[in-house]
């Protein structure tokens, strides 16, 4: 194959629309439930694993702020505003919700399946 926009097109070397999942969190004693869009794995999460490694970025965080977009797959975080540095009163992201976010990253990713 010719490395070109339309061969990479054709192939499904690009990312594609977010793709929509409902996650559900327990905050304090109430179950919560939230509809995220999920960018798949790309550029913007190479960005941010590189980020990562060089220790500019908190690789959660970074991972997050990548791939949880909007409709559009415009970010909704940035990795401050899970890490609670973008406002220190407000503080970092819960607990729970990181883990429902990272849950619903890895499912639109398949990470940790085999495939046969």
């Amino acid at each position: 194959m010719k490395l070109t926009l339309e061969s990479l097109k054709n192939s499904g070397a690009f990312t594609g629309r977010p793709i929509e999942k409902e996650i559900t969190w327990k905050q304090g004693e109430k179950e919560l439930t939230a509809t995220v869009f999920v960018r798949p794995l790309g550029y913007y999460t190479a960005k941010a694993d590189i980020l990562s490694l060089q220790g500019k970025q908190d690789g959660p965080a970074g991972r997050i702020a990548s791939s949880i977009c909007d409709e559009e797959g415009k970010p909704v975080f940035t990795p401050e505003d899970i890490t609670g540095e973008a406002d220190p009163d407000r503080g970092a992201l819960d607990g729970n919700l990181t883990i429902a976010l990272l849950l619903a990253i890895s499912e639109v990713n398949n990470l940790g399946k085999t495939k046969s």
